[in-house]
């Protein structure tokens, strides 16, 4: 009762007819896309390995040079007002209302508008209000941070490209 490159599906609790058939997934090619043998990066020929070197050359650089950076938090700027301006609470207060409204009525649009749009200025008011130093470090170390980056990016770039296929010297003429 099984076709070629088709098995049949069976309920296993009710014990009834095949429901529907599928087709196995080596015939069907669902597993490669309906290709027979693997590309390279990006779906072209060749270009994996640098793919990966890439990817680990900025993941290296990345982690060198975000190792030598410091963050610090300030005051409470409210829209950088200075110092008549610091106050957390005030930026509060939308979401609070919106919280309450809520309470009352979950399907109010003011309600959620007014909570999600506080949430969304309290997260805005702290990374307005962070400070990133990047530490003394010498131009030797940076170069190589920023390089192993670029270097990085470049070798990911170019492995999603395609790749020209290598040529036999003659030897199986």
């Amino acid at each position: 009762m099984e076709n070629a490159g088709h098995r049949l599906v069976y309920l296993a609790i009710s014990r009834r007819r095949p429901v529907y058939t599928t087709e196995i997934m080596s015939s069907s090619g669902g597993s490669m896309g309906n290709r027979s043998n693997f590309a390279g990066a990006g779906g072209t020929p060749g270009g994996l390995g640098e793919f990966f070197i890439g990817i680990l050359l900025a993941a290296l650089g990345c982690y060198l040079l975000f190792s030598r950076v410091q963050v610090h938090s300030s005051y409470w700027n409210f829209l950088g007002l200075g110092g008549a301006g610091r106050s957390f609470g005030i930026s509060m207060l939308p979401l609070l209302f919106g919280i309450g409204t809520l309470f009352v009525n979950g399907k109010s649009i003011l309600g959620w508008l007014l909570a999600v749009g506080g949430l969304l200025f309290i997260l805005l008011g702290i990374l307005m209000n962070m400070d990133i130093y990047f530490e003394r470090t010498s131009l030797m170390n940076t170069l190589i941070m920023l390089g192993c980056i670029a270097a990085g990016f470049g070798l990911v770039v170019k492995s999603l490209r395609p790749h020209k296929a290598k040529r036999d010297n003659g030897e199986n003429q």
